[in-house]
């Protein structure tokens, strides 16, 4: 149980507090008994609610008050990342003792764990006998400072590729300070549940997967319908070996080797636990980078949204940005690196450059909205395919969560409301997408089984969560998914006997000898998905050094740039592992380039 009550969090969170008058304020006499008046029911109070871990693993709180105030608040949080949610909490809990309210903003970036730990706070308010919406926050006067910085190296974004950078322009012996828009470390990367396409890697060859540069490089240029820049995408296939590397010599080992669509072969790296199941690469990544940075003493500033580059001379000499309490942050800097991912969860940019995407829903993290459109603009750096926006067939529709393409690789499929396959499952997003929507309905079934399951935290958290549901028999997934029985029967009677033959004569699906099961192995998982807006493709231009184009066609001197917020990598449609090998091969090209 962790206990806080007076923690100092400076620069993590900011808080918009609406300031009440005190009773001395608004009565010109006090009576004994009005100021005795209590507000709760004195004691200790317990409530819990589902977070990140969903229902297995719930944030568990304890509420200790006195007749007039909140005096402290414990909390249990085993299933919420250690770098998302469970940065968030110590922060939910400080500004909940300074307002004295459960009436505050959640912590940006970790949305799910914000609401579970309010949820829980606001039952143990009304159990201690208050009423949760009538306790106005109490206002917090801070002393805001501007902040003032010099380093080498200046990076705009503490996702993947900026905390990449950062790591590796700190291990080139530099100075690295981060501005990070959101509470916590991680962006979109933390949102990633697949894994890392690489290629010609040494687990590779110690599993006895065939594979080459050559295939990884066609493979992303097809799934890219050939508008990728050709140059990046082989420096991108040509490093993503070393890139898994360099991920073992910091102790985020991915091990295991999957399929996902649009590869010819296994290799989508992915990270194990100790018990050898399947991990979200995402959250484990984000875990070990964070960790990283801070072994390498790189400094992050959190709450800082990044809306200018500073310019000297033609050169990018540093970045300003607006700190959580309206300070000017400003750091000074040989080097800039912007990697503050693309646009997904800005709507007015969706619909600027794809309007038929209106009303999609989105995987993003709601820090991702395209700042680094404008202030990159004002520099005259050049962009491209910004009209390239990724749609993921698989999403949960009611709160845009993503259902990893891998579980497709792994032998899941897709099943319409008539209870039958309709595509090959395995094809790039934007084909699997198209196929989904032109079901009746534009949804489908996603079904996986306990040959999955078993070995899969990833599946684990689906169902703790709600977005999967067990069905012990087919005529229990039949209920479920509201199609005939006997139809569904048939559906995966068929499947199985092409899984059987290695033969889908009905879709043309391959690469069976990656498949994890045939899904004869009851019980049955299943989700409702639909697509959801996922990826934006296009973005700033940049060159196989990772430094930024201008507008006229020559590098911007001191500006670089890595991970979605750039453009050229993934062309017309992105492969499913590819934002994990573009983050981390691109982000260790930005951080040596900028060292240099």
């Amino acid at each position: 149980m962790k206990k806080l009550s007076r923690l100092v969090l400076a620069g993590l969170m900011a808080v918009s507090l609406t300031a009440c008058g005190s009773q001395e304020q608004t009565k010109p006499a006090e009576t004994a008994e009005a100021a005795a008046e209590t507000t709760f029911n004195a004691g200790t109070y317990e409530a819990e609610a589902e977070g990140f871990g969903g229902s297995a693993k719930p944030i568990h709180l304890t509420l200790t008050v006195s007749d007039e105030k909140i005096e402290n608040i414990e909390y249990t949080a085993e299933g919420e990342t250690p770098t998302v949610g469970g940065a968030a909490l110590p922060q939910l809990v400080e500004n909940v003792l300074e307002a004295q309210s459960s009436q505050i903003d959640g912590v940006s970036g970790a949305t799910v764990t914000s609401t579970g730990f309010f949820t829980a706070l606001n039952d143990a308010i009304t159990q201690a006998g208050a009423d949760p919406a009538s306790l106005e926050p109490i206002a917090v006067e801070k002393e805001v400072k501007d902040v003032d910085e010099t380093a080498d190296v200046v990076i705009a974004g503490a996702g993947g590729a900026g905390m990449t950078a950062a790591i590796t322009a700190a291990q080139n012996g530099k100075k690295v300070i981060i501005l990070e828009k959101g509470a916590v470390s991680g962006g979109n990367s933390s949102y990633a549940t697949g894994g890392m396409n690489a290629a010609e890697t040494h687990y590779q060859k110690e599993q006895g997967i065939e594979d080459s540069v050559d295939l990884f490089f066609n493979d992303t240029m097809e799934g890219g319908h050939q508008l990728n820049n050709p140059d990046l995408v082989r420096t991108l296939a040509e490093n993503s070996s070393a890139a898994i590397d360099w991920l073992d010599s910091i102790g985020a080992p991915l091990s295991n080797i999957g399929q996902a669509g649009g590869a010819s072969t296994k290799r989508q790296h992915r990270p194990v636990n100790d018990e050898g199941k399947i991990l979200s690469v995402g959250t484990f990544l984000v875990e070990h980078l964070t960790e990283t940075c801070g072994k390498e003493g790189v400094e992050i500033i959190y709450n800082a949204k990044v809306d200018e580059v500073l310019m000297e001379d033609g050169k990018a000499v540093g970045l300003h940005a607006v700190g959580g309490d309206g300070q000017n942050i400003t750091v000074h800097a040989d080097s800039v690196i912007v990697t503050t991912g693309g646009f997904g969860s800005n709507p007015e940019l969706i619909v600027k450059y794809r309007p038929d995407l209106k009303g999609y829903v989105s995987t993003n993290a709601p820090t991702i909205t395209g700042d680094a459109i404008a202030f990159l603009e004002a520099v005259n750096a050049d962009f491209v395919d910004l009209d390239q926006i990724q749609i993921h067939p698989t999403v949960v529709q009611k709160d845009g969560s993503l259902i990893s393409e891998s579980l497709r690789g792994d032998g899941a499929i897709l099943i319409n409301s008539e209870g039958k396959r309709f595509c090959n499952e395995i094809l790039t997003r934007d084909v699997v997408s198209a196929n989904v929507n032109a079901q009746p309905g534009s949804y489908a079934w996603l079904v996986a089984d306990e040959n999955m399951a078993s070995g899969s935290t990833v599946i684990e958290k689906y169902v703790s969560k709600g977005y999967m549901v067990k069905c012990d028999t087919v005529a229990d997934l039949a209920k479920l998914m509201e199609v005939d029985e006997a139809v569904l029967t048939e559906t995966l009677e068929t499947w199985q006997a092409a899984c059987a033959a290695k033969n889908d004569a009905e879709f043309g699906r391959e690469a069976f000898d990656a498949l994890l099961t045939d899904l004869s192995n009851p019980p049955f998982y299943a989700v409702k998905i639909a697509p959801g807006i996922h990826h934006c493709m296009g973005g700033v231009k940049i060159n196989t050094n990772a430094e930024v184009v201008g507008t006229d066609g020559n590098v911007i001197p001191g500006l670089f740039a890595a991970g979605e917020v750039t453009g050229g990598v993934h062309g017309g449609n992105r492969l499913g592992g590819n934002a994990v090998a573009d983050f981390v091969v691109f982000g260790r090209i930005a951080g040596d380039s900028a060292s240099k």
